[in-house]
């Protein structure tokens, strides 16, 4: 039987799956680890204006972990210009290391998408993607931290 804590996450940079503690922290602990903005879309779900984080424009090989927990999410080899303003995917490196649920949140219908580790959240994803997986998950880069040049095997 499967330990309550204990969650399977895929590791990207190795490409198998690992039992691993879910992160569970107060609102205290999360903003005195996280900087403001972090906090803010992270654990708020907050979102950072379009063109002003990090990543939107990042073209360099890699992968992108959780900012809050260092779950691997996505890899560079998902990457696309999506011409938002923030960084878009097309497939995350594993669908057991995200999670999703119904945002209507400012007047609309979306889907959120949040780490499945820990929860925090990540963006949101769309089906205006392009194939073969038809998504854009719409990713803010204060949610994300960025390994250049680790090379991430997608679960398929």
């Amino acid at each position: 039987m499967a330990h309550p804590d204990l969650i399977p996450i895929y590791h990207a940079d190795i490409g198998k799956m690992r039992d691993v503690k879910r992160i569970v922290r107060t609102d205290e602990e999360w903003e005195n680890i996280l900087n403001p903005i972090a906090y803010d879309v992270a654990r708020k779900g907050g979102t950072e204006p379009a063109f002003s984080g990090a990543y939107y424009a990042t073209k360099t090989p890699g992968l992108y972990r959780c900012g809050c927990c260092g779950t691997d999410l996505f890899s560079s080899v998902d990457k696309f210009d999506s011409g938002t303003g923030w960084p878009s995917f097309s497939n995350p490196v594993s669908l057991r290391n995200i999670k999703s649920r119904q945002d209507l949140s400012h007047g609309m219908n979306r889907v959120e998408v949040l780490c499945a580790c820990c929860d925090a959240h990540l963006g949101h994803v769309f089906d205006d993607g392009p194939p073969p997986s038809g998504l854009r998950y719409c990713m803010n880069s204060a949610s994300l931290l960025f390994f250049p040049g680790v090379i991430a095997i997608r679960q398929e």
